[in-house]
């Protein structure tokens, strides 16, 4: 049973919890099970959250007494540890805030909390969360289950190698370039990055500049992205990004108001591609093909005219300064290689940073116009399948680059601000998993939400786990 519990998403550990077929009490500990058999090879989770084990108990009355209870009640999840929780060590992956303890929970986390889950712990990241690979100096480096020799990928790679390997079934991640997708695409697991400013920032670090900014969900089904959405969405009151109030409807299976259109591309644009990735895009375009949705091969001009990762680059780098040298004055000697790198890059001229600026606008007026006549797209999350540890080059289809380029199908959508899903579709010849991104238009999540859905009851690769 402690087995099927630990591979169960959240959606079906709550209808159990529910139903009393299974106790809080037996959900959490077959998981703190889990974290003392696998972690250690893995070193996914940082801090185990004190009295997990009593909230279970507390749940497990509320259950048996009849009480109202939320639609993740009992139901463990884990916290990047960048985002705060109240009385849990949040030490940003930094020597720097070694022994921090937050007084408050950072909004994402408490909604999670009133939805009746339960904290578990907090799981490893980049310092700062500032790479592609989670690695820093006071908690280590983080191995991918599917193969410890390489990455689960970086900043929230510590949440995606927890969910992957059953020590955790839902948690939430930040994602400023490539964050929720891309350690989702190496471990297997999805994840969302929501339209901009639908999840309030509040309580995570670095707050500033949070225009590229998102926290989100990761889990290992569809189903439970878009429950955790449900909850995690809407304006909070200190957030000002998160002020819209579309409405949002967790249930993904409601057929939209006219046929869907889907296209899918894998370049030009994005930068080179392994053309496993590439099949892997073009096969799950065709499934739905299959099942009656029209699906073209499509092209957004803009994206070829301008580098959205050159933009984001001139943009950030400007803007993520000043916050660096705020937390690491007079603590040069604890900074790890990453932020050591980003305070050393040259700054960017006002005019360049003005061309940027519009270039990032032009950027969004092609996805405005290609999502006109479109529903969806998907492409590739990763140009790569995960890598090894401390790879800084890549030769991807016969062009080297350098480790920045796995960004380039995903930053895109932080400087526009669009939803994407990350979620598996396909296997590498080396037996890693490989996740295409579903993109919608803002505020379009249901929409993505829907077309992930479709594509999951049709995957070659659903309910794969790492055998540790």
């Amino acid at each position: 049973m402690s087995n099927d519990i630990v591979f169960s998403d959240a959606t079906k550990l709550a209808d159990l919890i529910r139903t009393k077929a299974v106790s809080p009490v037996e959900v959490v500990q077959a998981h703190l099970d889990r974290i003392e058999a696998t972690n250690p090879g893995i070193n996914a989770i940082v801090t185990l959250a004190d009295g997990a084990l009593a909230e279970a108990k507390a749940a497990e009355a509320a259950v048996l007494a009849g009480d109202d209870i939320g639609p993740l009640h009992g139901v463990p999840f884990t916290v990047k540890d960048s985002i705060d929780t109240a009385g849990v060590l949040t030490q940003r992956g930094s020597p720097i805030f070694k022994g921090r303890v937050p007084d408050a929970d950072a909004t994402s986390v408490a909604r999670m909390k009133r939805a009746g889950g339960i904290l578990l712990g907090k799981t490893n990241l980049p310092e700062f969360s500032y790479w592609i690979e989670s690695d820093n100096l006071l908690s280590g480096r983080s191995n991918n289950p599917w193969d410890v020799t390489r990455t689960p990928g970086g900043s929230s790679g510590g949440e995606s190698a927890a969910i992957a390997a059953g020590m955790s079934p839902i948690g939430l991640g930040t994602d400023l370039a490539i964050s929720l997708r891309g350690p989702a695409a190496q471990t297997g697991i999805t994840s969302m990055k929501a339209t901009h400013g639908r999840v309030p920032m509040t309580g995570i670090w670095p707050r500033a500049p949070r225009r590229f900014w998102h926290v989100g969900p990761m889990a290992r089904s569809v189903r439970d992205i878009a429950l955790a959405f449900s909850q995690l969405a809407g304006a909070d009151g200190h957030d000002a990004f998160a002020s819209q109030t579309v409405p949002f409807d967790a249930g993904i299976c409601g057929q939209p108001h006219r046929p869907l259109r889907v296209g899918w591309m894998v370049g030009p644009g994005f930068g080179p591609v392994d053309p496993e990735v590439a099949a892997t895009v073009k096969a799950a375009a065709y499934a739905l093909q299959d099942i009656g949705i029209h699906v073209e091969q499509v092209g957004i001009p803009a994206l070829e005219r301008h580098f959205a990762l050159d933009v984001f680059n001139r943009l950030h780098v400007m803007e993520m300064k000043p916050a660096f040298r705020q937390a690491t004055a007079g603590h040069e000697d604890q900074m790890y290689k990453m932020a050591r790198t980003m305070l050393s890059l040259p700054d960017t001229t006002m005019a360049d940073f003005i061309d940027a600026e519009q270039a990032a606008e032009r950027i969004r007026d092609g996805y405005a116009a290609y999502f006109r006549g479109f529903d969806a797209l998907i492409t590739h999350v990763l140009p790569i399948p995960a890598h090894k540890h401390g790879v800084e080059q890549f030769v991807i289809d016969g062009q080297t680059v350098d480790a920045t380029y796995l960004q380039g199908a995903t930053v895109p959508l932080n400087v526009t601000g669009l939803p994407g899903v990350s979620m598996r579709f396909g296997t590498s010849t080396h037996g890693m998993p490989i996740n295409v991104q579903i993109v919608g238009s803002w505020f379009a999540e249901s929409t993505i939400l829907h077309v992930a859905s479709l594509l999951e009851s049709v995957s070659p690769v659903r309910g794969l786990h790492p055998q540790l």
